[in-house]
């Protein structure tokens, strides 16, 4: 598979007969769409702050297994 065939797809005509015009058409609309699909797709990226960049792994794990209680001494 060559890198022209790596982006290939194959429209197959069940009934009837397309012209080229046609299928120009039906080119152009999927392709369109295609892209506005994979721009809507792109999941943003949620801004980290510079606290949570440097301080966040300094601190250590809450230690869920000690109750509250135990702290009044």
């Amino acid at each position: 598979m060559s890198a022209e065939d790596e982006g290939a797809v194959e429209i197959q005509v069940l009934r009837g007969s397309a012209t080229e015009e046609e299928l120009a058409a039906l080119i152009a609309v999927l392709s369109e769409a295609f892209v506005a699909e994979e721009a809507g797709a792109v999941a943003a990226e949620k801004p980290v702050s510079a606290w949570g960049r440097t301080q966040r792994a300094l601190r250590a794990p809450l230690r869920r297994d000690i109750p509250w209680g135990r702290f009044s001494g």
